[in-house]
């Protein structure tokens, strides 16, 4: 004879399956979040490394400061970018900083969301 289920069986598994939902759900934001960081990094080296070529390549007249000002052409105009306007953008969809370092010979690409990412990863 079978014998069906009551509605607490019922009830205490979908709180059980809840449960693991949301346990689940947490450790996944922190695997999109670092890989947010990871996309982040390497389109920071990417730009840095591109921009540089590119002013490498430049003729004389054209100023490290006058790339960087216009980034997202130079990135497009290098032919090593599929899609500039993404690369721009950090992980978390926000714009990356692009600018000279003190010694204006080198270029700097910061996040403000990485930083705060790195932050909290050290709290």
């Amino acid at each position: 004879m079978k014998r069906a289920m009551t509605l607490l069986e019922i009830m205490i598994v979908i709180v059980l399956i809840g449960i693991i939902a949301s346990v689940v759900g947490y450790n996944m934001k922190g695997s999109l979040d670092e890989g947010k960081a990871f996309k982040t990094r390497q389109a920071q080296e990417q730009i840095r490394d591109i921009l540089l070529l590119e002013y490498a390549n430049a003729p004389p007249e054209v100023s490290l400061d006058t790339i960087i000002n216009n980034a997202t052409l130079y990135l497009k105009q290098s032919g090593l970018v599929k899609d500039a306007d993404s690369l721009v953008r950090d992980g978390w969809g926000k714009p990356l900083i692009i600018r000279l370092k003190d010694n204006n010979e080198d270029i700097e690409v910061l996040s403000d969301a990485l930083d705060t990412y790195n932050a909290k990863k050290k709290k």
